[in-house]
């Protein structure tokens, strides 16, 4: 049998060699065992009973949660000339009726089919009638009501196995905690199994996760490193993901959306699309995905966070199927938790929300986890990763640094626990810290202890990241069946009475993504946003588009209350990228500065999203002084970790500011032919040196923003020190 299934290997699929455990599991089902197979996603699973299915002599069913899944390995079958078809309500009457007939007459060896099929008279009197080898289950955590995806109708599997004793019975399935592997064994009645679990590492996918901020700039920027790939971005909701399918599609992205909201066949069309390398880019809920067999899709974005970790793990795992390294980006918030709590708690079974509860913990102690990414993530499927740097996640790549000193904040932390008598969770706790006046806190009489209140420096997005490195540094321990409660540890004592001191990372309370109120801008300039405004809409219906592709209000907004000057400021708004700047940035600094000028108002300095200082030297600053004194720009780029268009951008800066540079550093991007560099200093002299726009369109866009820059700074520094005047005052003027 093994020696056949070798031969089937290489004649019919074209593999030299199984994977690990494949080769274990057909000889385990074709012995007829119950087999369990926890494989991870690409890691080869439908081989293992497809095999076997052209070995026996009977039909084997496969017993599939979606359609698409259905249809994706039947088609696959047919190019390898396995008789295999499905039956479900995609079919028209007449190829149902086709199919219906190849499995009665027995030409077919596999037959794919919803577990909701299995109770239809038409297909309970069909198999009976038939020789059944083999009962593969698909996606078997779906049995599991500790599984992250379960369906009631996996339930009736057990009674419909029963009535085939003489077929084998294999699970398979890519997510799999110990626990919810124990529930599909018993749910399906499973005796004495052959369990086989391979390593849930993929170690070609690089793991990212990354604070919201300006989501969408964040997913944009994200996006620059893919040009013309296929990924998949994962949102929350029907509503986000065909926002986000729209803007992408504004910018010139090949995108389509998909979630369940669309009819039948708009999801049809637009999964075909993608599957084909038509479309570049499919933004879904997670209707969208499970049994797509893409294998060349290089990025996974989550926009949102997923409902837990075996979700983000089996959604993440649709990329790099082929092998070859791919990327896969969690955008987290805080609020995205809240809306995710909102959920659980509206569940009115106790055992759903605790389960509900225990999957959201996971997946916070990943996304807050500042060592290697894997360790989180394979332990919580019962795997214990060898490695303490993978070098394929941001935290490997550039570990954070733990600077910070805690120990004060651990100290009120365990003794608020010690207070509530260790009967109470996060939530709770930090509630009481920040001084809650909720019922729950007054109805224990919490606002009457000493720790009451004296937490409330931080706000509770800020106390809920300190905490949960107290649960990791392992000074108290959450009891997971018992909704969270949090109990103090040795070490936890030990911190408490302040014998040792706890290193870890604050973080700034800034808004996770705008959310249609203007967060702080209330006091914007409004006779500004209105020049603005009216600028947008000129541009706008210049270039045929809607307004708010130009820049949102939001984003004029911002403009209208911190006005910035210069290109690094105004890269601070909101909705402004390198692109959009490059675009349009240099319109809005000539009205905001003539603005300014008339009215005597500084540029202010965006708080809480990116502080141009290093010290309290302002970043051009750093950059002017650091070339001055002899480093290339190469060098500074290198030791900076930037591009040559921000160095240039801070040069430019550094003058504007009353400062000079020594031009020789700028030789070596000095590429222009003679002739080119007359023109365009000629035209500096002319025009002036503040918008790059008009010089980019002199040259038909042959010369590109970076060279002109460089000639714009050689241009400065042909002035003189003397004769150069900053275009507004610095940044940094009093008042």
């Amino acid at each position: 049998m093994k020696t056949k299934a070798r031969i089937l290997l290489k004649d019919i699929f074209g593999y030299d060699e199984f994977r690990p455990f494949q080769e274990d599991i057909i000889h385990s089902v074709l012995e007829k065992n119950d087999t369990l197979a926890i494989m991870p996603t690409g890691g080869g699973k439908s081989i293992c009973y497809q095999i076997p299915a052209t070995i026996f002599d009977g039909l084997t069913l496969v017993i599939s949660p979606l359609i698409s899944l259905m249809k994706d390995q039947v088609d696959q079958l047919k190019e390898y000339k396995i008789p295999a078809v499905m039956l479900n309500s995609s079919l028209g009457l007449e190829e149902y009726h086709e199919n219906f007939s190849l499995v009665k007459n027995g030409w077919a060896k596999l037959l794919y089919l919803a577990p909701e099929s299995l109770i239809k008279n038409d297909i309970v009197n069909l198999l009976s009638s038939l020789k059944i080898d083999c009962i593969a289950i698909d996606e078997a955590h779906c049995i599991s009501e500790w599984g992250h995806d379960f369906r009631p109708e996996y339930r009736q599997l057990a009674d419909f196995r029963a009535r085939f004793p003489g077929a084998a019975c294999i699970a398979t399935t890519a997510t799999a905690t110990e626990r919810v592997r124990k529930d599909i064994s018993a749910s399906l009645r499973f005796r004495d199994p052959k369990i086989y679990i391979a390593s849930f590492n993929r170690s070609n996918l690089l793991f990212q996760v990354t604070p919201k901020q300006h989501t969408f700039i964040q997913l944009m920027e994200f996006l620059k490193k893919f040009p013309g790939q296929s990924g998949i971005i994962y949102c929350f909701s029907r509503n986000g993901v065909d926002d986000i399918a729209r803007r992408l599609k504004s910018y010139g992205y090949s995108v389509l959306p998909y979630h369940a909201g669309l009819q039948d066949s708009d999801r049809k069309i637009n999964q075909e699309l993608f599957i084909r390398d038509e479309v570049q880019i499919v933004v879904a809920t997670i209707a969208f995905g499970m049994g797509i067999h893409k294998s060349n899709i290089r990025f996974v974005v989550h926009y949102d966070l997923p409902k837990s970790l075996e979700s983000y793990y089996q959604e993440t795992g649709r990329a790099g199927r082929d092998g070859l390294m791919a990327h896969c980006l969690l955008l987290y918030s805080y609020s995205d938790v809240r809306k995710i709590k909102y959920f659980i708690d509206q569940k009115e079974d106790p055992k759903d929300r605790a389960s509900a509860e225990t999957h959201l913990r996971a997946l916070i102690n990943y996304a807050e986890n500042n060592s290697c990414r894997r360790v989180p993530l394979l332990e919580y499927f019962g795997e214990k990763y060898g490695n303490a740097h993978c070098g394929m996640c941001d935290n490997c790549l550039t570990p954070p640094s733990f600077k910070d000193d805690i120990t004060k904040e651990a100290r009120m932390f365990l003794s608020c626990i010690k207070r509530v008598n260790e009967k109470f969770g996060m939530t709770h706790i930090v509630d009481v810290l920040r001084g809650s006046e909720s019922q729950k806190i007054t109805g224990f009489g919490h606002h009457k202890i000493s720790t009451y209140g004296i937490g409330r420096d931080y706000s509770k997005k800020q106390w809920m990241h300190i905490a949960r490195q107290f649960i990791r540094n392992g000074l108290v321990i959450q009891d997971e069946d018992n909704y969270g409660i949090l109990k103090i540890t040795e070490s936890g004592y030990e911190a408490m009475l302040g014998k040792i001191q706890i290193k870890g990372a604050f973080i700034e309370d800034k808004p996770d993504a705008y959310d249609g109120k203007d967060n702080g801008e209330s006091g914007y300039d409004s006779g500004l946003f209105e020049i603005l405004r009216k600028e947008r809409k000129r541009l706008a219906d210049e270039g045929g588009v809607p307004p708010y592709v130009v820049f949102s209000d939001k984003t004029l907004a911002e403009m209208a209350a911190y006005y910035p000057h210069h290109r690094s400021t105004m890269l601070d708004m909101h909705g402004v990228g390198i692109n959009k700047y490059d675009t349009y940035g240099e319109i809005f600094i000539k009205l905001i500065t003539d603005h300014c000028k008339s009215r005597g108002i500084c540029e202010k300095i965006k708080q809480g999203i990116t502080k141009r200082k290093t010290g309290q030297i302002y970043k051009y600053k750093k950059i002017g002084d650091l070339y001055n004194e002899g480093l290339s720009i190469s060098e500074i780029m290198k030791t900076e970790g930037t591009k040559l268009q921000t160095i240039l951008a801070h040069l430019y800066d550094y003058i504007l500011n009353g400062y000079a540079i020594k031009p020789d550093g700028l030789a070596p991007y000095m590429t222009l032919q003679a002739g080119d560099e007359k023109i365009i200093m000629e035209a500096f002299d002319k025009t002036g040196t503040e918008r790059m726009r008009p010089f980019y369109d002199l040259f038909e866009g042959k010369i590109d923003y970076a060279t002109l820059n460089v000639y714009r700074l050689k241009f400065l520094c042909g002035q003189g020190n003397d004769d150069i005047t900053p275009r507004t005052a610095p940044r940094h003027c009093p008042g």
